[in-house]
């Protein structure tokens, strides 16, 4: 998996157990020490230092016996024996750059340890609150991800590597094959690195800010089959840019479209806000659950389609819907969730902060023949405005708006206080959390489960995890809450 942003920077120094920490005085005379020495208290396997009449003294381990009573390591500093930093060696991993990478911590754990293993901690973590079922594994958790991202690293000679950033740097670090991603993209993205080099163009430097070309990022429809390539560069300018699309194109025919993204940032956000269509429609779709989905550049769409199915299969399930209620879909991204639970559903009222995200749903809404008050012929069964969820639902609870069930998918930060606030008041008789981070997701929980003078509360009902990201410490819950 190629890393989106890493930004920490080492600096060298001393080894800690090269510096020695002060070491406190008792009042006193001159030669006054910390203690006596006798057969009292007798510390084995370590070496200490002390002082005695001014002089700082080392003393063997197996020879020191002190009565210091319970300040006794407030006042003699030991030598603790260095841990070993356990790294596994390249020959050791079937990842060649594991090492260096970082991306996939747990390639080389056996899958159901890995399951086992998020299962254990999602029960220390969502245990209070209700049952956590056992972790919802894939049939091959290999190469599942949808959406590629490279960077690349340009040589004396002109060869590039394409590439991730190293964890924790900005280090790139050469990859030609991950086991998580989709195969097509992967040589797609190897054979635009030939072609820089080819065209004599500039990989992008971020040091001194020269060079065009900045990354690379590959989507595929994984049930349509449709591919997006697109080529992020730091100005508009992008010279021989039809020859460059006709030898793309040569190589790998099954691309559907090609888009140049403008990105003249100096940080670390891999897309900018400008498109230029160079091949093709700029977009692709996928199905999922049986309904077509439109994907532009930056549209939010799951990563790992596979799963994502019987994720909001489980969502929808959890709504309990009967054909009469009024949902919320908040947090609703291109309207996925909302439009395969409109089915069962009376009305579905999404809600999402990204216009470009809303632009999406309203076409994906279209294009799935689901009423909607965009096309003005038939009652509106779903609706999608722009805007913060949280301040959404306040105004729609002001004018006194009602709704049955709430699926709620926030991002990794969470909820906000002024949504979770606002839909306790509402009380829906149902809630749906779709979690995509454990910690968050056991903080809503709290404010959601706790008690509240006058009124009842809610009670999770289920907590079902769904591993998106194999490999990988990630995972992601779908919550079913029900009003007390």
């Amino acid at each position: 998996m190629r890393n989106d942003k890493n930004e920490r920077n080492g600096k060298p120094g001393r080894n800690r157990s090269d510096q020695k920490k002060p070491v406190k005085k008792r009042t006193g005379g001159r030669n006054s020490s910390f203690g006596k020495f006798d057969d009292r208290k007798k510390h084995h396997g370590r070496r200490a230092s002390a002082m005695l009449d001014g002089m700082v003294i080392e003393v063997p381990e197996d020879d020191l016996l002190f009565d210091g009573g319970d300040d006794f390591e407030e006042f003699v500093e030991f030598d603790k024996p260095k841990k070993k930093k356990e790294k596994r060696k390249k020959s050791q991993s079937r990842c060649p750059v594991f090492s260096l990478c970082g991306a996939c911590k747990h390639i080389d754990v056996p899958y159901e340890e890995q399951l086992e293993e998020k299962h254990r901690k999602l029960k220390k973590l969502l245990g209070r609150f209700g049952k956590v079922e056992p972790v919802v594994g894939m049939r091959d958790p290999h190469h599942y991800r949808c959406k590629v991202t490279a960077t690349f690293k340009q040589k004396y000679d002109g060869t590039v590597e394409a590439g991730n950033f190293s964890e924790g740097s900005r280090k790139v670090v050469p990859v030609k094959k991950c086991y998580l991603e989709d195969p097509t993209a992967d040589r797609i993205i190897q054979t635009v690195a030939d072609l820089i080099k080819s065209f004599k163009m500039k990989v992008y430097n971020e040091n001194n800010g020269y060079g065009l070309i900045r990354y690379c990022m590959v989507r595929v429809g994984k049930a349509t089959g449709e591919i997006m390539v697109i080529i992020v560069t730091r100005s508009p300018v992008f010279p021989s840019k039809n020859n460059f699309v006709k030898a793309l194109r040569e190589k790998h025919p099954e691309i559907t479209t090609i888009v140049q993204n403008i990105n003249d940032r100096t940080d670390s956000m891999i897309l900018g806000p400008r498109d230029n269509v160079l091949y093709g429609k700029g977009y692709i779709t996928d199905k999922l659950c049986g309904k077509t989905f439109r994907l532009s550049p930056r549209s939010f769409y799951q990563v790992n389609p596979i799963q994502t199915e019987f994720l909001y299969k489980k969502a929808v399930e959890a709504a309990c819907l009967t054909g009469k209620e009024t949902v919320l879909d908040a947090y609703c991204g291109t309207g996925t969730i909302g439009i395969i639970a409109a089915d069962n559903a009376g009305k579905v009222i999404g809600v999402e902060l990204s216009k470009e995200a809303v632009a999406d749903a309203r076409i994906n809404i279209r294009q799935n023949d689901v009423p909607s008050l965009t096309n003005g012929k038939r009652p509106a069964k779903v609706e999608v405005y722009q805007g913060d969820a949280g301040e959404f639902l306040t105004e729609y609870y002001k004018e006194g708006g009602k709704v049955d069930t709430v699926i709620m998918d926030p991002p990794r930060a969470g909820s906000s206080d002024e949504f979770l606030s606002t839909l306790l008041e509402l009380r829906p008789k149902n809630i749906v959390y779709v979690s995509c981070n454990p910690q968050t997701l056991a903080r809503d929980l709290e404010k959601l489960t706790e008690y509240q003078p006058g009124k009842k509360g809610y009670f999770v009902k289920s907590i079902t995890p769904f591993d998106m990201f194999p490999f990988t410490d990630h995972v992601e819950c779908v919550v079913q809450l029900s009003r007390a």
